[in-house]
């Protein structure tokens, strides 16, 4: 059996696993906007918030790290981007730029929030199920007669439950290529197209078998949804989320 990546549902008796999908959704924008406005000292609150996060969800830590190993490259190359083009006073000159204080803090501060909302993203969908998340967005859409709630929250479960299958598919195809020496190739473009063509062939097939099985069961948007209870803890779990973004303005102010 394939080991669970980082990005799949993962079934808890947590707090996070059992709170109302409606709830958790509220709350990861709270706190996703809040971030976004965050200085380093309502950063530092929003990370200690993660580790507790991930600690009560008993997430993998060490499968959290290996997931993001590529996202930490794409945060290096914004840090180093944002370090040398921030127009400052410089503090190590190069040939046609020059690495400025304003610039590391700037890059590390943008670096810093994209971090703390990718994880609580990823929290959010390794305690939440797919099916959950649809009855959820239909939900937040019945206002609006103007959407089509149900093809949009069927379009979004389908996302939820591609993007892992994509990831399982990458590193499956990279093992498949490390054990015939693709990695032994010192030109990048080569390994990367090698490793890009095989992974877009199988997720099309995924997708064009996904379509036809779903033809074949004569699969329908208008399905009946799982019902959708409010308990106690999810008020208390909302109202502390809203404290905690509160919290965090003042700190900043």
């Amino acid at each position: 059996m394939a080991e669970l990546t980082a990005f799949h549902f993962r079934p808890g008796t947590s707090l996070l696993h059992t709170l109302d999908v409606r709830f958790k959704i509220l709350s990861f924008v709270l706190i996703s906007i809040s971030s976004f406005k965050a200085y380093p000292s309502a950063l530092s609150v929003l990370t200690l918030v993660i580790f507790y996060a991930i600690l009560i969800s008993c997430l993998p830590f060490k499968s959290i790290l290996k997931e993001l190993r590529y996202f930490f490259v794409l945060l290096v190359f914004i840090f180093i981007v944002r370090a040398m083009f921030t127009s400052a006073s410089p503090v190590v000159d190069f040939k046609e730029s020059a690495v400025a204080w304003q610039g590391i803090y700037d890059g590390a501060l943008i670096c810093w929030r994209l971090l703390i909302v990718v994880l609580f993203g990823l929290i959010f969908v390794s305690t939440t199920r797919p099916s959950d998340i649809r009855t959820a967005v239909e939900w937040f859409l019945m206002p609006f007669p103007f959407i089509p709630g149900k093809r949009v929250a069927t379009m979004m479960s389908l996302i939820m439950r591609f993007v892992p299958l994509i990831l399982d598919q990458a590193r499956e195809t990279i093992d498949a290529q490390r054990s015939r020496g693709v990695e032994n190739r010192k030109n990048p473009v080569y390994r990367l197209i090698k490793l890009i063509i095989p992974l877009m062939i199988r997720t099309f097939k995924k997708a064009d078998k996904l379509a036809v099985a779903m033809e074949a069961r004569c699969y329908s948007e208008k399905r009946t949804n799982k019902a959708l209870l409010s308990a106690k803890s999810d008020w208390i779990t909302l109202f502390g989320v809203i404290c905690l973004s509160i919290l965090l303005s003042i700190i900043d102010t």
